[in-house]
């Protein structure tokens, strides 16, 4: 339904639109979501996003599963794998998000994506956090390989450089006048739900501008 959504509604009406105040709940939001759990995981549970000589401990991690609004208006349960000292961050930013009404598609660990494979789960607009990889271009670790880094909605949220983009079956939404819900804009309540909690946003690098990336070090 949401993809019916076109630049004729007026921007007022959705709260991802740029400096929209924060709505009010819905009643699907107003619904008092199911708690958030909080699990350890092992190497195991990890797959191919972990492998001795990560920047991380599977100690340090914590699967997190979280009740998050999907595309059909209703409640979801998701997880999302993140280090230990984010794990009540991470349950009051995705709480705020649900208040917000917010949509995210689906979210699940990378582990679910055939060799942990980071652009089959961004192709799939898979919400997700840790994944034990570098940077593309760079030796250096992406902060996802500390589980400090969360991609909200990576297909409608590319990540942009000035060779291309990802993911990508991701060009239609290059065009960042598209208001649909689910997009993150400047000064969306979505996007100030993590820089609220003094986290970092991609959409406000240059280079590469990254969109569905949030971070915190």
């Amino acid at each position: 339904m949401w993809r019916l959504l076109t630049a004729l509604v007026v921007c007022g009406l959705l709260p991802q639109c740029t400096g929209a105040p924060e709505p009010t709940p819905s009643s699907a939001a107003v619904t008092q979501p199911e708690p958030a759990a909080v699990a350890s995981v092992t190497s195991a549970d990890l797959g191919a996003t972990w492998r001795p000589g990560c920047p991380v401990a599977p100690a340090q991690l914590r699967r997190v599963t979280l009740t998050h609004l999907g595309f059909d208006a209703r409640p979801h349960r998701g997880e999302l794998i993140v280090h230990q000292e984010l794990v009540p961050q991470v349950i009051a930013i995705f709480e705020r998000l649900y208040r917000l009404d917010f949509p995210i598609e689906k979210m699940r660990p990378a582990a679910h994506y055939r060799g942990g494979d980071d652009e089959l789960s961004m192709a799939d607009n898979n919400t997700s956090a840790f994944n034990c990889r570098r940077i593309p271009g760079s030796g250096n670790w992406a902060q996802h390989a500390y589980g400090r880094a969360i991609d909200i909605n990576p297909l409608l949220n590319p990540s942009v450089t000035r060779h291309g983009f990802e993911p990508k079956n991701a060009a239609v939404y290059l065009d960042r006048r598209r208001i649909e819900p689910g997009l993150l804009h400047p000064g969306d309540p979505a996007v100030r739900a993590f820089t609220d909690a003094g986290w970092r946003w991609g959409g406000d690098w240059k280079s590469p501008v990254d969109y569905q990336h949030f971070e915190r070090r």
